[in-house]
């Protein structure tokens, strides 16, 4: 019998694993221990409210702690609702402690049972106790500071800290201390900013000044009177008529200047030789509109542009001080993540090692090469769940070639299947050598789900596929890859791989964040997704199933999938950024106005089962749209995974792969199979079951893919479709084929969009029949717009689809519009 000893992860004494389980326990523990706190809560603020109100008040209280120093005296009566522990309690907690502040304690105890029993996580009560402590040392300081003459309020402690920094620093440098410390508080706890004082005065001081400027305005009001009434009579003489023709001259008042008689005296002497210009009248102008300036000649009009108003705060900047950024999530607040109490724990998850095994395995290696005279200086081994990684150091003068062409013969010497060299091992100076285990290992998605790298992993889309050889969960980012393309024989892990990436995006995205296409052929992988439909999942309008099953709709998806991406790449132009992340970033900060179309953007994922049948019954159909979003739909992110279990040349093109880089094989049955995906052999070598290579476009990387089984799948998709979801699917845009398929034209005039004519008038006025321009008039979302164009073509007011051109409208003007309403009334 081989001795074998079971050992938990042998790489990394340290098991990231087993600290998180004993940061965790039983769910029904923290439930009871959340009740006790709170109940313990409640006792201490029955006990400290009765010392102070019960029988004579503070004094009963006082009268109490006589009795605590016979607390086991039962003749001894006090005044406490709890009795003697209550009257213990309270002159520990109060009188020997904190004074009044102890009643931010028993708020500390209430709110940390509360997280407890409903679950909410713990890591929020560490900011909660930091801020409370602090809270109750200077609450205590304070009362003991401001309320010397009733120590109760401050307690002992605060009577002694007090005390203490009065005789270092004096009072007033306690005072000063004690504003500080509540400055602090203010505005790293409360996050009240020096800005919002300041708005809020110069709020009040504009108030206060606008009220001021209405009385004033009201009394000069009811002050003034006619000046005429008190006027003098004057004669006129034949000079003074004289001089009032010659000041007749061009006056223009605005609301900032006036020229008047005083700056044209100089003219007055040659009166007779001036030619008088039409006399002008301005108005005062309000904000942002145009000044209108009456002549003596009504059918001569001067509009001169009013300036534009100026805002002296970014509006941007206002909004989210006055509402915070905006929360996608915020629809569905209340939902909460799957645990990982949904996935199964299997009774052995660790690595078994059989140290006979090694050391023969290591033993047949070393013999086999000093057969051909290569002589090895060092050799280690390093062992992982399914696979053992040989080491080795060869001596000084030994080509890596001639080790590589020995694979076959280390085979044969070991009688194992599935051995790999790698000559030599990126970033290392030695050459590794790969060998099956006897017995495998399986990787739950339990352990990978729960593991700190993939739970503390900052990237878009984490997913987590499994274990390298070293044991250590591997996570990488689809947002980074961009897409992923997945191939192997029949049986051999990609439906299983395709469910531990679904899982990791669940486990880590809120429905806002990530939506998925989910395409089936075979109409059994995937079924079980279709209870997450209204939270998860995208389809196209009018269409009954979120998962794709027949080949057409699948057709007019990734057509419709292109269209998303236009969409989005012209709401990038719009905001003027890069990428979705810029974008999104951008709409939080509430930048950029939803009434101009603009929406958060979530990932799109579209998943495809086996693309192989796709290419068999479209062929360029499927082709073309899957190439152009591998190539442009990075930026927009829709990222795409595409699984087949036929890596044959006319199924992955050159120019899927081109787009691909990122690449994972499982098992095939042939060299070939393997350059096909990998560009290079190794995946004929696997073992099966999981036992998959990735590649990145650069390193190639040895993974035990984690193994999710069917009903934990279930109970995910359970626990997520059993909470509050959207009222539908996420619904992308509607695709036209050349036939018209993919949407029904035939509409019920009594079903028009109740915005039918008005969109109809500005197709037409515009000449353009655009669903984007609809959008910008009409403020309507793309969805509607898009519903609008359909209608307005089946009605013919709009041609049929033309790919990226606009439609063309076959109404010339208004006029024709009103007949053609009327004529459609007269013929209902």
């Amino acid at each position: 019998m081989a001795k074998t000893v079971k050992k938990e992860n042998i790489n990394n004494p340290k098991d990231p694993n087993s600290e998180l389980k004993l940061l965790k326990t039983k769910k029904q523990y923290r439930v009871l221990f959340g009740f006790i706190l709170v109940l313990t809560s409640i006792a201490f603020l029955v006990s400290f409210i009765s010392f102070f109100v019960s029988g004579e008040g503070v004094s009963a209280g006082q009268a109490d702690q006589s009795a605590v120093n016979s607390l086991l005296n039962r003749n001894e009566v006090v005044e406490n609702w709890l009795g003697k522990l209550g009257a213990y309690m309270a002159d520990l907690f109060i009188y020997r402690g904190f004074g009044v502040a102890t009643f931010v304690f028993v708020k500390m105890l209430f709110v940390t049972g509360f997280y407890l029993i409903v679950d909410l996580p713990i890591k929020k009560l560490k900011s909660i106790w930091f801020w409370d402590l602090y809270a109750i040392t200077i609450l205590a300081i304070a009362f003991g500071f401001f309320a010397q003459s009733v120590p109760e309020l401050g307690g002992t402690i605060g009577f002694e800290m007090n005390s203490f920094l009065q005789d270092y620093i004096g009072k007033m440098g306690t005072a000063l201390g004690l504003v500080f410390t509540v400055l602090v508080y203010v505005i790293f706890k409360i996050r009240v900013s020096p800005d919002a004082f300041k708005n809020f005065f110069e709020k009040k001081h504009q108030e206060m000044t606008d009220h001021l400027q209405a009385v004033s305005d009201a009394a000069q009001k009811a002050t003034d009177y006619n000046l005429e009434e008190y006027a003098v009579p004057e004669v006129e003489t034949p000079l003074m008529k004289a001089e009032e023709e010659v000041l007749e001259e061009p006056t223009l008042k605005t609301s900032s200047f006036e020229i008047n008689k005083e700056s044209l005296k100089p003219t007055i002497e040659k009166a007779s030789e001036i030619q008088l210009e039409p006399t002008i009248k301005t108005t005062t102008p309000s904000h942002s509109e145009p000044i209108i300036i009456e002549t003596n000649d009504d059918a001569f009009v001067i509009e001169q542009s009013a300036d534009e108003d100026i805002l002296e705060e970014n509006l941007a900047a206002r909004l989210v001080a006055d509402f915070g950024e905006f929360d996608p999530t915020l629809e569905l607040s209340n939902y909460k993540f799957p645990t990982i109490d949904l996935l199964k724990e299997y009774a052995s998850v660790g690595i078994t090692i059989n140290q006979e095994e090694l050391e023969e395995n290591k033993n047949k290696i070393v013999e086999t090469l000093r057969n051909y005279k290569i002589d090895i200086a060092q050799i280690k081994a390093t062992v992982g769940p399914s696979v053992t990684l040989y080491e080795i150091v060869p001596e000084a003068g030994i080509r890596i070639s001639k080790i590589k062409s020995l694979e076959d013969d280390i085979a044969l010497s070991l009688a194992a299947l599935g051995i790999r060299i790698i000559a030599p091992i990126p970033g290392k100076g030695t050459i590794g050598i790969e060998v099956p285990n006897k017995n495998p290992t399986m990787v739950p998605m339990r352990s990978v789900i729960s593991s700190a790298r993939f739970q503390e992993a900052e990237m878009e889309l984490p997913i987590a596929l499994g274990k390298t050889i070293s044991n250590e969960t591997f996570v990488v980012d689809l947002a980074k890859m961009p897409h992923l393309l997945m191939a192997g024989a029949t049986g051999q892990g990609k439906s299983v791989g395709l469910n531990a990436v679904l899982a990791s995006l669940l486990y880590k995205k809120h429905p806002a964040e990530v939506k998925f296409v989910l395409v089936d052929p075979k109409k059994v992988e995937l079924t079980l997704f279709n209870k997450i439909e209204r939270h998860y999942l995208a389809k196209l309008p009018d269409t009954e199933d979120a998962i794709i099953t027949d080949n057409t709709k699948v057709i007019n998806t990734l057509n419709s999938l292109c269209l998303e991406m236009d969409n989005r790449y012209s709401l990038l132009k719009d905001a003027m950024v890069r990428n979705i992340k810029e974008y999104n970033e951008k709409f939080k900060s509430r930048k950029l106005n939803p009434e101009n179309g603009h929406r958060f953007l979530p990932y799109i994922v579209l998943v495809v089962d086996e693309f192989a049948d796709l290419i068999m019954t479209a062929g360029k159909e499927v082709e073309t749209p899957i190439a152009r979003l591998a190539q442009l739909a990075r930026a927009i992110g829709i990222h795409l995974i595409i699984a087949t279990q036929r890596p044959s040349v006319n199924v992955i093109t050159g120019i899927i792969k081109a787009n691909f880089p990122a690449r994972i094989a499982f098992r095939v049955s042939s060299k070939i199979d393997s350059r096909t995906i990998l560009d290079t052999q190794g995946a004929d070598q696997l073992i099966g079951r999981g036992d998959l290579l990735y590649t990145n476009g650069n390193d190639i990387v040895r993974v035990q893919c984690a193994f999710v089984d069917t009903p934990e799948v279930e109970r995910i998709v359970d626990y997520i479709g059993s909470q509050k979801a959207y009222a539908s699917a996420y619904m992308l845009p509607e695709y036209i084929g050349e036939d018209g398929s993919g949407v029904n034209l035939e509409f019920d005039i009594s079903e028009r969009d109740s915005m039918f004519r008005e969109a109809a008038e500005i197709i037409v006025t515009a000449q353009q029949g655009s669903a984007s321009l609809l959008q910008r008039k009409l403020k309507l979302g793309y969805n509607r717009a898009g519903r609008l164009i359909d209608q307005l073509e089946a009605a013919g007011i709009v041609g049929p689809f033309e790919g990226s051109k606009a439609r063309s409208v076959n109404i010339t003007d208004l006029a024709s519009l009103d007949q053609f309403f009327n004529n459609e009334q007269n013929n209902a």
